[in-house]
């Protein structure tokens, strides 16, 4: 499962990579793979006063300060992550920080502090797998004038590992890699207006099905050839 998991991964990035698409700009993003069994590598791509005024961090806001990659790696490491990665980056005049975080369940992503405004939530559903989550309250702290011109965006961005039948998502749109995105103004973010996601999708992976219909034609071809094989024995020895 974590294989058929990985190789989907490395496609959807590669595909991403190569289809020049440009990405929309977050000040917060939330960037979940989930994998079927539920465990899930979430990607937080984030600007320091963001998480500062969203969650309460205790960050530098000045961005020629030193930033300690080592201090958000602590603060995003709980009994239930493990942070694979932390980098930093400048956009805007802003300090951003980009983590890598692995989860085993989904459900219990909401335990981990900075992670803790939202209800995660997976589950069976009349033989469909629905993701969902409730994004609610913020710290709402004040961090000063930084460079905000209002009308910076939030997104939760999710990542299917099977067909998607049904998503609330306001866009109605399914990316190319069976992406799916919510989006919300930073302002409301700060308010802590809450944000619904809804997601259902198939029981079986995407990967898993293409598979079954590769083994599918092969075992046809090879019974198509046997067949042909057979004929033309058949028609010598008569």
């Amino acid at each position: 499962m974590r294989l058929a998991f990985g190789l989907v991964l490395v496609s959807v990035l590669l595909s991403t990579a190569c289809g020049g698409i440009v990405a929309r700009k977050y000040e917060y993003e939330e960037e979940i793979f989930l994998a079927l069994d539920g465990s899930a590598s979430v990607y937080v791509n984030a600007s320091v006063p963001a998480l500062v005024a969203l969650r309460g961090m205790n960050l530098p806001l000045d961005p020629a300060a030193r930033l300690d990659r080592q201090v958000v790696r602590e603060i995003y490491t709980s009994p239930v992550t493990e942070v694979a990665n932390v980098t930093t980056s400048r956009r805007d005049g802003r300090r951003y920080v980009h983590l890598r975080v692995n989860v085993a369940d989904i459900r219990k992503l909401g335990d981990a502090a900075p992670f803790a405004w939202s209800q995660y939530r997976y589950q069976d559903k009349d033989g469909l797998f629905e993701y969902s989550q409730t994004v609610q309250d913020s710290a709402g702290k004040e961090v000063g004038h930084i460079g905000w011109e209002g009308n910076e965006l939030v997104a939760i961005r999710v990542h299917l590992p099977s067909k998607v039948e049904f998503h609330n998502s306001p866009s109605r749109t399914i990316e190319r890699g069976n992406i799916i995105v919510w989006e919300q103004p930073f302002v409301q973010r700060q308010k802590g207006t809450p944000l619904e996601l809804t997601v259902q999708m198939q029981t079986e992976s995407i990967l898993f099905r293409t598979l079954t219909l590769f083994g599918m034609m092969m075992v046809a071809a090879a019974l198509t050839f046997a067949a042909a094989i057979w004929f033309v024995k058949s028609r010598k020895a008569t």
